[in-house]
């Protein structure tokens, strides 16, 4: 049955660390903790300063993507609201055809109920058809 090394590879490198802090410390254990602890730091920061982004570059970054999204979020209500002006005067040019249609099939109305009423009155006052 094959079991994995890893957790023994593991806990020698453990061993090994604790072995050389404990002799750099000439047995004292908390020496060798705070010498610990302070190659930690030492490590730790060295890593972050030479991480890219940091500083002034980190913030021309943000900069430069807030940019970005302002710029997405600014095309995107723009297409929003020119779809949305569209949408209503195509509402608007509907609504107003349909309006005038109604105008038309009212005055077209009006007009039939007049020619009929003149030809009425014509014909009390002896105008024939």
């Amino acid at each position: 049955m094959a079991r994995s090394r890893l957790p023994l590879l593991v806990g020698v490198t453990a061993v090994g660390g604790v072995g050389y802090y404990l002799y750099q410390a000439g047995g004292e254990p908390k020496v060798a903790q705070r010498q610990a602890e302070a190659d930690a730091h030492s490590v730790s920061s060295r890593l972050r300063s030479e991480l890219p982004g940091r500083g002034k570059e980190a913030e021309k970054e943000a900069e430069k993507y807030g940019a970005q999204a302002g710029a997405k979020f600014d095309n995107a209500t723009r297409a929003e609201l020119s779809r949305s002006a569209a949408e209503g005067e195509a509402y608007a040019k509907n609504a107003k055809d349909a309006a005038l249609k109604k105008v038309d099939e009212f005055d077209k109305k009006v007009e039939a109920e007049a020619s009929k009423a003149k030809s009425g009155v014509s014909s009390w006052f002896g105008g024939g058809k």
